[in-house]
C-alpha cells in the first residue's frame, strides 16, 4: 500500500512562542529508501523537550527555567542549530506503512522507538541524534525512521496512546535508574514525580524492588503513591539528610545543594533535566568529602530501551494518560502541559 504524497501536521517554524507552531496539510510524504520505515503515527506524547526545543531553552545562553525564556536565540536545539522547518515529537507510536528494501518489518506491524537514538561514532560513543530534532518527528500522519530504530510492540496489552506515552518518559526514566545503578533495597528520592519522567521512574524504581520517595505538590501525592512511592515530600518542605542511596533528578534549581545533601556518604545522584533551572549554586566540599557520584544522562544505550519494550510487550508497566488531544490542538496540549496540573503524560492523536 502507497502512502499519499502529501500529510498533515505541524512544522516548528522557529525558537519561540506557540506562533511558531505552524498546521500544514501540504507536507510532502517521503518514501522510505534502503533500511527506511515509513511509519502512519497513531499517536504521539508531549514531552517538556518539545518545549525546551520550541523556546530554545538548549541554549547555553539560557540560564532560566523553562517557562522564564524570554530572549531570541540561534541554536536552542539539543544539539545547537536546527534545520527549519522541523516536525517535533519524540514520543512516536505508529503502524509500518511502507518499508524500503533490505527490512524485515512488515506493512501493519506497531513499532515505536526510542526519543534519542544512539549514533556513536569515532571519539564520541555516546553520540545521538533525537526524534523530533536533528530528524523530523511523529508530529504528522507520518514519520520515517531508520528500521534500526524501531521496536515491534504488536504484542503489547497497552493502547496506542498508552504506548506513545512510553518513549521519552520512561526511556529517560529506566536510562536514569539504570545509570545510578538502581537496585532492591536502595532507598531513592526522585524529583518531579507527578510528571511524565517522575512517575515513570516512581514505577520503574518500584518494579526493580527499590524504596521510592518522591517530591511532589501535595495535592498530586496520592497519585504518586499509586505509582509506586512509599512517601512524599512536598516541594517547599525540607529534605532530610544523610539518608538516600539515589536521588533521580529532573528539576535543577535552587533546591539542588539540598538534593546532594539527602545522600547518603557514597550516594548517586543522575539528572536528566532542569525545568526549575540550568544553572544550581554546588558546594564541592559536600560532593567529594562524601564521595558523591554524579551521572549526566542523556545517551541512551539500545540495551536500555530494548529492556523497557520487554516490559511494554509482557504489560508490566503501565502509564498514567490524563488526556488526549487532536494534532490540531498542540498549542492547548503544551499549554495544559506547562501549567503542571495534570500529572503523568498529555498525548496527541493525528
Amino acid at each position: 500500500m502507497n502512502a499519499p504524497k502529501t500529510m498533515s501536521g505541524v512544522y516548528l517554524t522557529g525558537h519561540g512562542g506557540p506562533e511558531v507552531l505552524e498546521w500544514r496539510d501540504d507536507i510532502p510524504v517521503t518514501e522510505p529508501g534502503a533500511g527506511q520505515v515509513l511509519v502512519r503515527v497513531a499517536a504521539a506524547g508531549v514531552n517538556n523537550t518539545d518545549i525546551n526545543t520550541r523556546v530554545g531553552w538548549y541554549s547555553s545562553d539560557v540560564t532560566g527555567a523553562t517557562d522564564a525564556v524570554d530572549q531570541k536565540v540561534e541554536a536552542g536545539g539539543w544539539g545547537g542549530a536546527l534545520h527549519f522547518p522541523r516536525i517535533q515529537g519524540g514520543d512516536l507510536c505508529g503502524i509500518v506503512e511502507q518499508v524500503g528494501p533490505g527490512v524485515a518489518f512488515k506493512p501493519g506491524q506497531r513499532v515505536t522507538c526510542p526519543i534519542n537514538l544512539p549514533r556513536p561514532r569515532p571519539g564520541n560513543p555516546q553520540g545521538f541524534i533525537a526524534l523530533g530534532s536533528e530528524i523530523d518527528g511523529a508530529f504528522a500522519q507520518y514519520c520515517l525512521v531508520e528500521a534500526d530504530d524501531l521496536y515491534d510492540v504488536s504484542a503489547s496489552p497497552l493502547s496506542d496512546v498508552e504506548i506513545a506515552a512510553i518513549p521519552c518518559a520512561f526511556g529517560t526514566a529506566e536510562n536514569l535508574l539504570t545509570r545510578a545503578g538502581v537496585t532492591a533495597g536502595h532507598k531513592v528520592l526522585i524529583t518531579g514525580a507527578s510528571g511524565g519522567v517522575g512517575l515513570a521512574a516512581v514505577q520503574l524504581a518500584a518494579l526493580r524492588g527499590a524504596s521510592v520517595w518522591a517530591v511532589t505538590a501535595g495535592t498530586k501525592a496520592e497519585i504518586v503513591k499509586s505509582q509506586g512511592a512509599e512517601n512524599t515530600f512536598d516541594r517547599n518542605a525540607p529534605l532530610p539528610q544523610d539518608i538516600f542511596d539515589v536521588v533521580i533528578d529532573v528539576v535543577g534549581g535552587p533546591a539542588w545543594p539540598s538534593l546532594i545533601l539527602s545522600l547518603k556518604s557514597g550516594g548517586h545522584y543522575a539528572v536528566s533535566g532542569a525545568i526549575a533551572g540550568p544553572i544550581v549554586e554546588a558546594d564541592l566540599r559536600d560532593i567529594y568529602l562524601r564521595d558523591i557520584t554524579i551521572h549526566g544522562c542523556t545517551h541512551q544505550a539500545p540495551e536500555v530501551f530494548a529492556r523497557l519494550v520487554e516490559l511494554v510487550n509482557t504489560g508490566r508497566i503501565k502509564p498514567l494518560v490524563s488526556r488526549t488531544y487532536p494534532l490540531k490542538g498542540i498549542g492547548i496540549a503544551q499549554a495544559d502541559f506547562q501549567s503542571k496540573t495534570l500529572p503523568g503524560k498529555l498525548v496527541l492523536v493525528p
